[in-house]
């Protein structure tokens, strides 16, 4: 173990076992389940807050999607905020922030407040993944370390798929404010959890923090993520439908696509000026020149692509064609978690046995096996257990390749590093899931317009068929249960076409996470080399 790596060890944990240090994971661990938890959990709930709050579908839309852009814009400045001021103590301030914020969107009165709320839970959620992989970073070394990761991503997957269930449960028994009441005591149970097992750990640097830099990614990645995720509402060109500050006659994602490409420049200019100067910036450019991160990050990104696919279109599917409701629906997305759980037991007991790159590539192979079999049983008539099972295939996939794609990133990266380059992997992970829910939901609502337009009988007029197509898709198959009471033969019809188009939208995930796999084949076993010294 080098001066380095020493110095950069949290201060009350010698190289002997120390139980703290697990106890710590845990509560690591259940921080990131708990921004997880509620970036899924919002899905289930949104009916009953638009029956409540009387908000409007643009609304409807923000609630949703304000959380994922704030958090993707700033996961890179608090990544490396992390290594200078402490990353325990940004976890903690991260986790108190994101308790309040969810107190206020709780008891949001309307619409444009819970909407403020969604934002400074984004605020908080954005400091605690990065740092959380850089606390087991600099905690955990040896094959502690891959087992560390292990259940750090195990808990990602399985949390995906236990916030539905969990917002089922609430939203139906309770209120949709306890889907966001439920934070406040978990962030307090956290936070003395950090206060009293995780040790502090920062950089020995002091140099200052580059705001202009900062400043630049914020835009970078919010216009980024604001063009992908907006690109299908307002269109990608041209506009029939764009928002109301916009007044030009052209839709306003190519210019947050030319910003985003400014900013990439601007970026990149401005931080080897500072570099060569001598100044801190957000990301030490150098670590491009380590092939394990700067690949690993691209296998990241696409493998993140690949997966969003599937918990996209399938809760879509099973409510609206095959009529589950909230709760049963977080039921069947329970094997993800399961399968996740099983994985971690395996990354455990073969961790230090098994070079991190190879769990990786099993991984997303499992990943793909899952959602193949998952693609082939999709039809109208698909039991809930067929479903399950390519899922419980597909979770195991998530559990393995999660974390040790993380650890595969960081191998070689410098410990004191280690906030920064968290960040930037966490946001090639965003980003990837933007481009997927970009992507993925544009086949899958394009598909499904077709599919239906193609399957509706000559005898129905032309208007009625646009119209038909129009409502189906817009409403994003919700209006598939009012059509068969009016009309069962045509109800049949478009449940039969958005099996179908989830069905190719499924195929298509498979075919971005074969391409993840091809990825990994310039990647490096995984291993630190004082890890393999300890091991």
């Amino acid at each position: 173990m080098n001066d380095t790596a020493r110095a950069a060890v949290p201060t009350g944990y010698d190289a002997a076992p120390d139980r703290r240090r697990w106890i710590g994971l845990v509560v690591i661990s259940i921080s990131v389940a708990l921004i997880i938890v509620d970036s899924t959990i919002v899905n289930v709930a949104i009916p009953s807050v638009v029956r409540d709050l009387k908000i409007d579908s643009t609304q409807v839309q923000w609630v949703q999607e304000s959380y994922t852009l704030v958090f993707a814009a700033l996961l890179l400045v608090w990544g490396t905020l992390a290594d200078r001021i402490g990353r325990r103590r940004l976890l903690i301030i991260g986790l108190a922030l994101f308790g309040a914020a969810s107190v206020g969107a709780a008891l949001a009165p309307t619409g444009n407040l819970l909407i403020g709320a969604r934002v400074i839970q984004g605020i908080g959620g954005a400091m605690l993944l990065p740092t959380t992989l850089s606390l087991i970073n600099a905690t955990f070394r040896g094959r502690e370390r891959g087992i560390a990761f292990a259940v750090w991503g195990s808990t990602i997957g399985g949390m995906a798929a236990v916030g539905p269930l969990l917002g089922g449960w609430l939203t139906t028994y309770f209120s949709w404010r306890w889907a966001f009441g439920i934070n406040v005591p978990g962030g307090i149970i956290l936070i003395i959890g950090a206060v009293l097992f995780v040790a502090e750990s920062k950089s020995s640097e002091s140099r200052r923090v580059d705001l202009v830099g900062a400043a630049i990614s914020v835009v970078l990645f919010a216009s980024l993520v604001f063009g992908l995720i907006e690109g299908r509402s307002y269109g990608w060109w041209l506009s029939d439908t764009p928002p109301s500050f916009w007044k030009l006659g052209v839709s306003p994602i190519p210019f947050a696509f030319a910003l985003t490409v400014v900013s990439v420049v601007a970026y990149i200019a401005w931080g080897l000026r500072r570099q060569r100067a001598g100044k801190s910036t957000l990301i030490d450019f150098s670590l491009f020149r380590i092939a394990s991160f700067r690949n690993g990050n691209i296998a990241a990104m696409v493998v993140s692509l690949g997966e969003f696919g599937l918990i996209l279109s399938l809760p879509l599917w099973l409510q609206n064609v095959l009529g589950y409701d909230a709760l049963q629906t977080g039921f069947v997305l329970l094997a993800l978690a399961l399968g996740s759980f099983a994985a971690s037991g395996f990354a455990g007991a073969f961790s230090g046995r098994i070079a991190p790159v190879w769990v990786v590539r099993a991984g997303i192979a499992l990943e793909i096996v899952g959602i193949v079999i998952t693609a082939l049983v999709i039809s109208v008539t698909t039991p809930w257990w067929a479903i399950a099972l390519g899922l419980f295939v597909y979770g195991m996939g998530v559990g393995l390749a999660t974390a040790q794609l993380t650890g595969v990133v960081l191998a070689d990266v410098p410990v004191e590093q280690s906030g920064a380059a968290s960040g930037t992997q966490s946001t090639a992970r965003q980003v990837g899931s933007a481009l997927g829910i970009a992507i993925l939901g544009t086949i899958l609502f394009s598909t499904l317009g077709t599919q239906f337009a193609d399957k509706l009988p000559s005898s129905i007029p032309a208007s009625a068929q646009t119209q038909l197509v129009n409502t189906v898709v817009s409403s994003a198959g919700g209006a598939i249960p009012g059509l068969v009471k009016q009309s069962p033969e045509v109800g049949a019809l478009a449940k039969q076409a958005f099996s179908d188009a989830t069905k190719i939208s499924a195929f298509s995930a498979a075919g971005f996470l074969a391409l993840g796999l091809l990825a990994t084949v310039s990647l490096g076993s995984g291993k630190r080399e004082e890890d393999e010294s300890d091991a």
